[in-house]
């Protein structure tokens, strides 16, 4: 599983004549962990104060796109701000090798756990030996 994650640079310039339709959104990469499994991959992304209502995940032409935006909780009229809650987004090539129909996803306190199962036909298998 690649990340595909579509980027622009700093110095990349428009061609002449292009509109600006919306505002460059600023993101953050979500730090995830993946591991295999005989099942399948597991993809785990931390992604604090998101909810739920306010996470996206989904498959499209074989990328896996995770998106979430965070919602500051603090009680009060803000004074003074070190840092900033900036939306996650991260997206991965899958291959063919994973069951895409059979994704599964569960999210707990602020951590998405992605389980992606492997294909049959790539699962490995057990070949009986007889003697005879």
């Amino acid at each position: 599983m690649a990340e595909k994650t579509v980027a622009t640079s700093p110095g990349q310039q428009k061609p002449a004549g292009a509109e600006e339709t919306r505002t460059q959104e600023r993101h953050v990469a979500p730090p995830v962990d993946i591991y295999e499994t005989e099942e399948g991959l597991v993809v785990m992304a931390d992604l604090p104060g998101v909810s739920r209502e306010s996470l996206d995940v989904r498959v499209d032409n074989n990328i896996l796109t995770i998106r979430g935006v965070p919602k500051s909780v603090t009680p009060g009229d803000l004074v003074y701000r070190e840092f900033e809650l900036v939306p996650f987004f991260r997206q991965f090539e899958l291959s063919d090798k994973i069951d895409q129909a059979r994704i599964t996803a569960e999210f707990k306190l602020g951590v998405l756990t992605l389980r992606l199962p492997k294909a049959e036909e790539v699962k490995p298998r057990k070949i009986e030996v007889t003697v005879g």
